[in-house]
Formats: C-alpha cells, sequence, structure tokens
C-alpha cells in the first residue's frame, strides 16, 4: 500500500547537529557531480513561457546537482541519468513507492512455467513522434538493451523474447528468477520504437518514448527542459512546463529554493536541513534510502589486494564520524557490504571501529603502510567531507598517507568502471538485494558497476543461486549466506546510509519518493 510521507521536519536530530559544524571546508556537495557551481548569467533565469518559482502554477523547476551522462536509457547506470529517463521513456513495469514492481506498459501477465512469462502489452500507446508502441518494439527494445555494457546486468536474465501475436509477447528466462519483473523496470529496459533503432536514432541527445514529459532542449552543464506529453497513456501531467537546473553546490541549491527562483531540490545539502525546515515556505519529504554509500578499493592494485590490509583501513576508519561531519547526522554508520533495510541484509564478518585491530591486521598482512597508493576520488562535498575523516583515521591509525582528488561525475564513472583508480567515494542504490549484489559485487559487472573488481566464483554462484530462488524465505537465507561472505572479504569499506529528504515549495502536492530514490514528477501538481 502506497502511503504519503509529506511532513514538514521538526529539528531531529539537533545534538548531533552540534557536531557537524566544523566540516565545511570543499565546494561539492551530496550525490554525483563536479566541482564549480553554475555561475552563468542566466544560471537561475527562466525562459519567458518558465515562469521562476510557482507562479505560472503550470511550471517547475527543479534544482538538481548532477548532469546526466547520456538521455539514452542505454548508455548509463547513472542515478543523475535515470531521473531523465523515467521522465521519457516508460518501462514494461515500474516500482511503487514501497518498491514492489507494478505493471505500467504492460497489461496482464503470467509465469506460464519455471522459465516462461506471458506478457499483454498495453494498447494504444503513443510515443512522442506520434508512432504506436507494438510487440516488435519491445522485442527490440530488450535485445537492444542486453547488448549495452552499462546495464546488460538488468537483462541478462532474459534469454530470449518471442512474439506471440500482436499483443501477446513470451520472455523466457535461463532459469526460474526472483528478479525478472524488478529487471525489466529499470531504465535501461525501456521501450523505444523499433523504427528509430534500426535507422540508428541518437537517444542520447534525443529521447523519443513514451514517457509523461518530451525533452524541449538541453543545454549541456546548465539545465534541461521539458514539456508534458499530451498523449501520455496515464492522463497529461499536472505540470506542463518542467526545467531542471544543474547547479552543483549544495547552499546555492539552498539559496535558490528561499528565494523562489527554483521549486524543488533533489539533493538538498545536510548542513542546510536545519535552515530549511525552519522555514514555512518549504516543505520537506524524509526518507529512509537504500543508498549504500563506501570508499570502494580497486582490489587489483598492490596492497589492496590483500584482504588485511582491506580490514585493517575498514577497522581504523570512525564511520560514526563520518556521519556527524559529512551528513550533520543524517544518517546511520554502517559495517556490512549491504544496505540494512532490505531483505537479505547480514551482519556476519563485519569490521567495527577498532583501532587496534586495525593495527593488527595490518601486521598480519605484511605490507609497508607507506607503499599503500590511496588518491581517495570525491565528486561532491559530501564525499569530500567523508574523505578527509579517513585520510586523518587513516594517517593517525596506520601511518598511511592518502590524498583526496576531485573529480566530475562523467569521469568519475568512467575512471572508477576502468579501473584506473585506487580509492573513491561511491554509492549505489537498489530495490531489491539480489540486484544490488549482481550491480556491486558479480565478475558479470566488472567494467560497469562492480568497481572494486572483486572477482570470487563463490560469491558469484551465491548470487545466481540467490537469482534462481522463487520462495522469498529461501531466498533471504542465499542472501544472507551470501552477503556474510562479502562481509569476510572486505573489498571495499561501507560508510553510511543517509537519511534522504527532498525540500521543495510547500505548495506543491503529490510529492512522493521510493527507499530507493524514485521520484514520481508526473503526479505532482501545484495546490490550487
Amino acid at each position: 500500500m502506497q502511503s504519503k510521507k509529506l511532513r514538514i521536519l521538526s529539528l531531529l536530530l539537533i545534538l548531533a547537529m552540534a557536531f557537524g559544524l566544523f566540516a565545511g571546508c570543499s565546494k561539492d556537495e551530496a550525490g554525483d557531480k563536479d566541482d564549480q557551481p553554475n555561475a552563468g548569467d542566466d544560471a537561475n533565469k527562466p525562459s519567458d513561457d518558465q515562469p521562476s518559482g510557482n507562479s505560472g502554477k503550470d511550471s517547475i523547476v527543479i534544482a538538481t546537482m548532477s548532469e546526466t551522462p547520456s538521455l539514452s536509457p542505454t548508455d548509463h547506470n547513472a542515478t543523475a541519468g535515470s531521473y531523465m529517463n523515467l521522465l521519457t521513456y516508460s518501462t514494461l513495469f515500474n516500482s511503487d513507492v514501497e518498491m514492489n514492481p507494478q505493471p505500467l506498459l504492460v497489461e496482464s501477465y503470467e509465469n506460464i512455467s519455471d522459465t516462461v512469462w506471458e506478457f499483454k502489452l498495453r494498447q494504444g500507446v503513443k510515443y512522442h513522434n506520434g508512432e504506436t508502441m507494438t510487440v516488435e518494439d519491445v522485442k527490440a527494445s530488450l535485445d537492444y538493451a542486453k547488448t549495452c555494457p552499462e546495464i546488460s546486468l538488468y537483462n541478462d536474465c532474459i534469454e530470449s523474447v518471442e512474439i506471440v501475436d500482436e499483443q501477446t509477447f513470451r520472455i523466457t528466462t535461463p532459469g526460474p528468477s526472483a528478479v525478472l519483473l524488478n529487471h525489466l523496470g529499470h531504465h535501461g529496459n525501456a521501450i523505444v520504437p523499433k523504427a528509430l533503432l534500426d535507422a540508428g536514432h541518437d537517444f542520447a541527445t534525443d529521447p523519443v518514448g513514451s514517457g509523461p514529459y518530451k525533452l524541449v532542449e538541453w543545454k549541456r552543464g546548465d539545465s534541461v527542459e521539458f514539456e508534458a506529453f499530451e498523449d501520455y497513456f496515464l492522463g497529461e501531467a499536472p505540470i506542463k512546463h518542467m526545467t531542471w537546473k544543474i547547479i552543483p553546490e549544495g547552499s546555492s541549491r539552498t539559496i535558490a529554493l528561499e528565494a523562489g527562483e527554483i521549486d524543488f531540490i533533489v539533493e538538498v545539502e545536510a548542513m542546510d536541513y536545519d535552515r530549511l525546515s525552519a522555514n514555512d515556505d518549504v516543505a520537506i519529504y524524509e526518507y529512509s534510502a537504500t543508498e549504500h554509500n563506501w570508499m570502494m578499493l580497486n582490489n587489483e592494485k598492490p596492497g589492496l589486494d590483500n584482504v588485511n590490509v582491506r580490514k585493517a583501513i575498514d577497522c581504523a576508519v570512525d564511520k560514526e564520524a563520518i556521519v556527524t561531519v559529512a551528513l550533520n547526522g543524517m544518517g546511520e554508520a554502517i559495517y556490512s557490504h549491504a544496505p540494512n533495510n532490505l531483505p537479505g541484509a547480514s551482519e556476519e564478518n563485519v569490521n567495527s571501529h577498532d583501532p587496534e585491530k586495525a593495527k593488527e591486521y595490518m601486521a598480519a598482512s605484511g605490507v609497508d603502510p607507506a607503499s599503500v597508493q590511496l588518491a581517495i576520488i570525491c565528486s561532491n562535498d559530501t564525499k569530500k567531507r567523508a574523505a578527509e575523516v579517513i585520510q586523518a583515521n587513516l594517517k593517525e591509525t596506520l601511518g598511511m598517507d592518502c590524498t583526496i582528488e576531485s573529480m566530475d561525475l562523467a569521469t568519475y564513472l568512467s575512471t572508477t568502471a576502468d579501473g584506473n583508480y585506487t580509492a573513491s567515494i561511491g554509492n549505489y542504490t537498489s530495490s531489491d538485494m539480489v540486484s544490488f549484489l549482481v550491480g556491486v559485487y558479480h565478475s558479470k559487472s566488472i567494467g560497469a558497476s562492480n568497481k572494486t573488481r572483486i572477482n570470487d566464483s563463490e560469491v558469484d554462484a551465491l548470487i545466481d543461486q540467490a537469482s534462481a530462488t522463487i520462495d522469498p524465505a529461501e531466498r533471504e537465507k542465499v542472501l544472507q549466506e551470501c552477503v556474510a561472505k562479502i562481509n569476510a572479504q572486505t573489498p571495499q569499506i561501507p560508510l553510511y546510509q543517509p537519511i534522504n529528504f527532498r525540500a521543495y515549495n510547500k505548495d506543491l502536492q503529490g510529492v512522493e519518493v521510493s527507499p530507493s530514490g524514485t521520484l514520481y514528477f508526473e503526479n505532482v501538481s501545484w495546490k490550487n
């Protein structure tokens, strides 16, 4: 059951806040984006048909820190890109506010055997170019997505797609699949016109889909503008004009909301929580996120390929201090390598903050800490604040020197995916544990979202077993065993799961966000 979570927050964490103010010497903010704020003359100046703030009642201006790497659904696996894709494309299923898969382009479906699923396609769905969606489009889109390395892990559970008739298609899986419906809701499996795929259409700059909004203009580094799609199959969105402003600096986003220059902040600067929650013109939506944040370690690099070195680093890092400094107390320190609020979580084999144990692990490794090269890549303020705590911890406890390097989102994503790094502050968000483990720890995701480059056949086998286990209780046991094994290997350093929140004009209604961060802007409207 979906439940509205809209509320104006009181000062819940005032004691924690008192400790969080000594950290702010960096430039970026929470999420994934580059260092410099948008400083152009027109940075917050809407066009004539895009009124500032809520003056038009049919327009909305949204501030986000991170610019999408692409407008194509298959070119990336970035949260910033997913926001754009869910506006312009539609998938066979989507995830509701409680992260359950729900039919979207599918009218009905049936699991007719262990490995065969039959689906009825919703009829009369229009694309932005006026064409009508067909089952041929479905087959072509899913077949094409399997060739795209960034998102192929979300459709490797699809062995084949068969057209039965003009409304019906079947998907065959390699074995029983517990993740198929969730994966059919991933942006990488969006349905697009077969004719455009065949013609080599550039979806990266011209997203032709069947989503609730159509692209108007993408001003790189500045903004992305959309308009409501009149023929959207679920009905035209209440807000007709939408502009996403790229504002990397958190304080600048806060100021813009307070000034009425924007209406909605996607990534809210944690240090501004008190200030915004005390503003009567601002509403705040709070939720416990499945976003799992860590310091990635490249397990292929000298020193970091030693499990005892990784355990020493893990024990040396004070994660409670990171929550205070980086998040202003708005989060939970974590010690497991998987989200603690998804079925299958396990605390078995975790390391705690223990400086003396860290020294023991370092001694057992036989590695000179001075020889371990750590350059921590950060793409925003929150990450840099976390890295500064880690830097101090490692120097004090292990005598290990590390540097901090700023990098924009696109460069950070490609650099870490290619393995050209030693350490980086990163995160991953998923609506189910199987998808999380496949993306972060399965060897088939090396070169994509498995950035520690862990390659363990036993871990792979347990993830594959969980993917094929239909019974939820049995699947949870397999997942717990898998997470415990990963914890023992310590491929990276778990840091925190945030208490996330969105801040917006109090006159907006219908705002909902799932724990995985999905936004449903097609349901948002202005109060009359």
